[in-house]
């Protein structure tokens, strides 16, 4: 099995992931570094990532987590700020989220331990779109809604298209849903900012076609058989 595959497998991290730690010299096969993506998992060999040994999961977990502010995205943190994994400690099998949230962004967030479908998910070349309420400081104009949907500069890098609704203005905020399906970093909150308008709050309410519901912040569920066959399809 190649060894991005295996280490996706074993709950570690996605595909891509996978690649980064290898190339990054976390990743050993039977005591040696494993610089080499591309290597085949042979049977009997002891692979290691972070000092760690691992072995594909034979069951598959898929959850669906409401992720409250103050939590990070990632299994470790350098700064010893709480992860998400401390609000699925009660899951025995280790999984890992499919892309992530940022550290003031709450709402719908993936975990599982199925690399290819975490790639899947991730990669914008799946155009997987995911659909965002922002509450943004001031008033959202038309014109910017419509700059918005076909494209802004965050900083070197031209969003594509994307799907904008202005769902209410206030005095001093308006509330918008906007659907994109790349996931640069703070991408959201650098497109209302390139149109001049500061994100207050941000919640992630839907992945394609699969909502948030009413699950309750900080609380988790597992997906419907349903719902993983129609994540699959996408």
């Amino acid at each position: 099995m190649r060894l991005n595959k295996y280490i996706a497998q074993s709950g570690v991290a996605s595909r891509r992931k996978a690649d980064e730690l290898t190339l990054a010299g976390k990743v050993k096969i039977n005591g040696v570094v494993m610089d080499q993506p591309g290597y085949d998992v042979q049977e009997g060999d002891v692979v290691t990532v972070n000092g760690q040994d691992i072995r594909p999961e034979k069951k598959m977990v898929y959850i669906v987590l409401n992720k409250p502010k103050g939590f990070v995205t990632t299994a470790k943190d350098d700064q010893d700020r709480p992860t998400v994994m401390d609000l699925v400690t009660d899951i025995e099998e280790r999984i890992f989220p499919i892309g992530r949230l940022d550290y003031n962004t709450t709402g719908m967030l993936l975990m599982t331990n199925d690399g290819d479908l975490a790639y899947r998910l991730t990669h914008p070349k799946h155009h997987v779109y995911k659909t965002y309420r922002a509450r943004v400081n001031g008033i959202l104009s038309m014109d910017k809604a419509e700059r918005l949907r076909r494209g802004v500069d965050i900083g070197g890098f031209v969003t594509s298209k994307s799907k904008v609704e202005i769902l209410k203005h206030g005095d001093h905020s308006t509330i918008v849903e906007i659907q994109i399906y790349e996931g640069k970093n703070r991408q959201v909150r650098k497109m209302f900012a390139s149109v001049g308008n500061k994100v207050i709050d941000l919640e992630r309410i839907a992945i394609g076609d699969l909502h948030l519901g009413h699950l309750k912040s900080g609380h988790w569920r597992k997906l419907t058989q349903r719902e993983i066959e129609y994540l699959k399809k996408l």
